[in-house]
């Protein structure tokens, strides 16, 4: 695959073979970092460029359109039968290669079969469960999974938590570069203020460790280190979850000190709801279903949750009103009404 990948980037070169520019997909990575997207979205467009490369037969996406991408899409959704998610999900990727890295404005994409999105509600957890849950947690992964419940945050936002952004003063978390690169506070509840303050005691030795190595080095938002040269060896900077070991940065190469691995916590969130005997597909990401649902049957009002969950439109947060008590569960059966 990769020979048949390196023979399509060539052509390229070819085109233009006295400015020798570097291949596509280098050129692709290249663009996902000017605009400061995650390595998992690289990752991701990357993989869905390769796919459409192959699908075509090999042809050289300068060589191509609307009418193929058309054609594409439509496939994964008649062939391939995939969401509606995965469907954006590739369209987003083919997107931003032929704007940003193709310099190419494709007219608006009318013929695609759009792969059908399910109307679902969120799964929720009550309280109770929540609790049962909880009791099965230990360590930091039980830490993350009470923070999560306790703050709605994501699993990301939590991994990437760091130490200059919990304000124990005023109660609060400062949540830098949520989903869409937005930044919002959520309350810091009042049961993990101790916890939270013996993890940073914890991971304030393993600084001293890294300092004493010479090791200390953590990865900065946008390239602010060329902005502050010494913020990555500073206290504040630093993950609050942070790895039992250094790793090689995949884009620098550089060996430093991450944030621990999600599919630890995922795993541990995993066994807690089997040893809970809960039977719902009850997830990390049920948590921020949770908290959101159970302010909403607390009384608080919809633009609050909007804001503490981070949604650009309350639309979205209106998804939760459809599983708080005061619907379904709250309604009384005609049969028992007979049987009264």
């Amino acid at each position: 695959m990769t020979e048949t990948i390196d023979h399509i980037e060539t052509q390229q070169q070819d085109k233009a073979s006295v400015s020798a520019k570097p291949k596509l997909l280098d050129q692709m990575r290249a663009a996902i970092r000017v605009k400061h997207y995650s390595l998992r979205t690289e990752r991701t467009y990357i993989s869905w460029v390769k796919h459409f490369i192959h699908w075509s037969g090999l042809r050289h996406p300068a060589d191509m359109g609307a009418p193929e991408i058309e054609a594409f899409l439509s496939m994964l959704a008649n062939e391939r039968d995939v969401s509606a998610s995965t469907q954006n999900q590739a369209l987003a990727a083919l997107l931003f290669l032929y704007k940003h890295v193709l310099g190419i404005d494709l007219p608006w994409l009318d013929n695609i079969t759009r792969a059908k999105k399910p109307a679902r509600l969120p799964v929720v957890l009550s309280q109770s469960e929540v609790a049962a849950v909880l009791a099965h947690t230990k360590g930091t992964s039980g830490l993350i999974i009470r923070l999560l419940y306790g703050t709605g945050m994501r699993l990301m936002e939590a991994m990437r938590l760091r130490v200059k952004d919990i304000d124990f003063d005023s109660n609060i978390i400062l949540v830098r570069g949520g989903k869409g690169d937005k930044d919002r506070v959520v309350p810091l509840p009042a049961s993990l203020v101790q916890p939270l303050r013996d993890q940073l005691a914890v991971r304030r030795k393993m600084h001293d460790i890294d300092l004493a190595r010479g090791m200390v080095d953590v990865e900065l938002p946008h390239a602010l280190w060329k902005k502050y040269p010494n913020a990555p060896k500073e206290w504040a900077w630093q993950y609050v979850f942070a790895a039992a070991d250094y790793s090689t940065d995949p884009r620098t190469g550089v060996v430093r000190r991450h944030h621990i691995h999600e599919k630890g916590i995922q795993r541990a969130m995993r066994a807690a709801v089997i040893a809970a005997g809960i039977h719902k597909p009850a997830s990390c990401h049920t948590l921020r279903h949770s908290f959101a649902t159970h302010l909403l049957e607390t009384g608080s009002d919809i633009r609050t949750v909007q804001e503490l969950l981070g949604h650009s439109d309350v639309s979205t947060t209106m998804i939760y009103t459809h599983v708080v008590k005061r619907g379904a569960a709250g309604a009384i059966s005609p049969l028992d009404r007979i049987a009264a």
